[in-house]
């Protein structure tokens, strides 16, 4: 019988699949052996869990070290070396080392790639970007590069801070952008190894971060160079949990990071979808592709809720020990935030209405869908007019823009 362990064994090299050490593998019992395509080859020591995975011709897991699968989706010639991935979804190509821990909400596109013991979550990785080894670059966006010779790089031993003092996470951080960086056509972004990127951040395309420089600023102009400890400044000062810096800054960043992952939602599921249908591995990956875009959204709102709540919190407690903390002008900022937060709330979580870049969309469209549905991705941009192209990123923009607009709230000015 193909439902209890043996027979599910025995059904995957029936059908194709190439089992190195069968009696060392463990396939659960609610996983669908008809997701796991021929051709998919699975090494000694392997556990294989979810109804939800679904794994493609020519992908091959734990070909270094042991991998446990649980809820993903892997496209074509994937390659997952050994550790644990769980919630995510990996495209054509893309390939992690071995001693990963890659967790839910974590989406990596075609020929995206990360080396030994890496750790991943909530984080969008657009084709080509490689990330080196022992990096932590958890809920991030990074974008750039026009191939595997011109790509986005992370340095090894690389962090991104996402956890502060004031106990959020609402630290979500922007590396290129979504509407120019899904055409593929943009100058790659180059962290140097042994360095950090401390969130909510944005880095323009073409930035260069020094190798061992920890980055504290935005970079949003195009093609500089950034050296040492950037955006800080040494030494001891004051330091008070819940009393927050910078607001605008932090609400900005968040806000069009939405943006930019509701525009990546509309990407896949107008423009996408054409290359990701007529194979049931490719339709899965585009399902959890959505899935998990849908799920990064979501965790984003919760994530400024509690900043929200921290704010409101410290208002209410501010001076019960003493003397207050919280100046004048911070007070006004934290009032003007937490009575923002419902209408910022609500912008965030509704749905971009069609009629948002309807034009400049069309006029992409109507190039896009005269390319193959079999065509790889990138051929298939580089097959779309200049015209088209930059048609689809004013589309795309608009998203963006509007998504701020809904939520932006009128904070009161420290100046």
């Amino acid at each position: 019988m193909t439902d209890t362990p043996g027979g599910r064994i025995r059904r995957l090299i029936e059908k194709g699949v190439v089992l190195h050490a069968p009696a060392t593998i463990h396939v659960d019992e609610d996983v669908d052996v008809d997701r796991i395509a021929p051709g998919a080859v699975i090494y000694p020591g392997c556990r294989i869990r979810g109804a939800r995975t679904s794994i493609g011709p020519g992908s091959a897991l734990g070909a270094e070290a042991p991998a446990t699968i649980d809820d993903c989706q892997l496209g074509r010639d994937v390659s997952l070396k050994g550790g644990y991935f769980s919630g995510s979804t990996f495209l054509d190509g893309s390939s992690v080392g071995s001693g990963a821990h890659v967790r839910p909400g974590t989406l990596l596109e075609e020929q995206a790639s990360a080396a030994h013991c890496v750790g991943l979550k909530q984080t969008v990785l657009l084709p080509f970007v490689t990330a080196g080894s022992l990096i932590n670059m958890c809920d991030c966006i990074v974008a750039g590069g026009t191939s595997r010779n011109n790509h986005s790089e992370i340095g090894s031993s690389y962090i991104h801070f996402n956890f502060t003092p004031n106990q959020d996470k609402a630290t979500a951080s922007l590396l290129g952008d979504i509407p120019r960086g899904v055409m593929l056509g943009q100058a790659p972004i180059f962290l140097g190894g042994q360095g950090g990127l401390v969130g909510p951040a944005r880095l323009a395309f073409g930035t260069v971060v020094a190798a061992g420089a920890i980055c504290r600023q935005d970079v949003l102009e195009e093609n500089r160079f950034l050296a040492g400890r950037a955006g800080g400044s040494g030494g001891l000062r004051p330091h008070v949990n819940g009393v927050y810096t910078g607001i605008e800054r932090l609400i900005a960043n968040n806000l069009l990071y939405v943006g930019n992952l509701r525009a990546l939602l509309a990407w896949y599921r107008v423009a996408r979808k054409h290359l990701m249908t007529g194979s049931p591995y490719q339709e899965a990956c585009w399902v959890g592709a959505v899935d998990n875009l849908e799920l990064i959204v979501s965790e984003r709102v919760k994530r400024l809720a509690e900043v929200a709540a921290i704010m409101r919190r410290a208002l209410e407690t501010d001076g019960e020990g003493g003397a207050p903390v919280l100046a004048g002008e911070v007070a006004a900022e934290y009032r003007s935030m937490v009575e923002a937060w419902p209408h910022m709330e609500a912008g965030l979580r509704q749905e971009v209405k069609d009629a948002v870049g309807a034009s400049a969309r069309e006029v992409f469209l109507a190039e896009w869908k005269q390319v193959s549905p079999l065509a790889p991705y990138a051929e298939a941009v580089a097959l779309v007019s200049a015209e088209a192209r930059a048609a689809g990123t004013a589309w795309l923009q608009a998203m963006v823009e509007a998504v701020v607009e809904a939520a932006r709230p009128e904070l009161n000015s420290r100046s």
